[in-house]
């Protein structure tokens, strides 16, 4: 489909995103780990990823596999990936969009709405198979709550994206993020029960557009226009620079800077 590398969407209240930064290292120390070991991805797919008969008591592990209660795999089951590319396709998600979630509810409210999310995503998967006995993993559940909180507080933020992995595109981001929710929907709705679990990520889209109504700093707008600098000095650049005729020209809200790719 598509893979996002930037967006521009200054941060507004912090200034470094320290929660995204940690999910990311914690996503990839993890993976390192389960290379140490030819069978440490199995065994770790089994100890802590979710299996649906498990949780649902159908079906007991081995055990030598029972490693944490089976509730608590609705969690961890998120930092866990198949391989280089299932984590690289859910950390380049997580570092463009999630900073700016993390922005608008702050640092303990966004880890928080990522672990609920994760959840949530988890228990749709585990209602639309409860007999299934393969174990899901990947943060892809989590990563979608992400995309559809960035979509309700930015949705005319302009992200730049490889179409087809190769096109450089800047488009708005309901354009590009409405399109991956759809093809979601899609995927749910045609196709074969397979490597990719699209239930986990429709749950994981509903639980993060639910909470993000919840958890945002008050005074975070809903669907907010933000027009870029060029946007604002094409439509009126004397109202812009010196405000309504007879009035000072309005405080801008301040903003922080993306770190490195500011």
């Amino acid at each position: 489909m598509f893979i996002p590398f930037y967006d521009s969407n200054p941060h507004r209240y912090i200034k470094y995103c320290f929660v995204t930064w940690a999910l990311i290292a914690a996503n990839t120390i993890v993976f390192l780990l389960t290379l140490t070991d030819p069978d440490a991805l199995q065994s770790s797919a089994l100890s802590f990823g979710l299996i649906p008969a498990v949780f649902n008591d159908t079906v007991d592990l081995p055990a030598d596999f029972l490693a944490v209660p089976g509730w608590v795999t609705l969690l961890t089951y998120s930092f866990l990936h198949g391989d280089i590319w299932h984590l690289f396709g859910n950390m380049i998600f997580l570092w463009v969009f999630a900073d700016n979630v993390e922005d608008a509810l702050g640092h303990w409210r966004f880890l928080a709405f990522y672990c609920l999310c994760a959840i949530g995503a988890g228990y749709v998967h585990v209602l639309a198979g409860p007999f299934s006995e393969a174990p899901v993993i990947g943060a892809s559940g989590a990563v979608a709550g992400i995309v559809a909180g960035y979509l309700i507080l930015y949705p005319y933020s302009k992200v730049w994206i490889l179409a087809l992995g190769r096109i450089p595109l800047r488009l708005r981001s309901y354009w590009v993020l409405g399109f991956w929710a759809g093809y979601q929907v899609f995927q749910v709705l045609v196709a074969e029960p397979g490597e990719i679990a699209w239930w986990t990520h429709v749950g994981g889209f509903v639980t993060g557009a639910v909470l993000v109504l919840l958890l945002r700093r008050r005074g975070v707008v809903l669907f907010g226009y933000d027009p870029e600098p060029a946007e604002a000095a094409a439509g009126n650049v004397d109202e812009a620079a010196t405000g309504p005729i007879g009035s000072a020209a309005p405080e801008a809200a301040p903003t922080r800077s993306k770190g490195s790719w500011e």
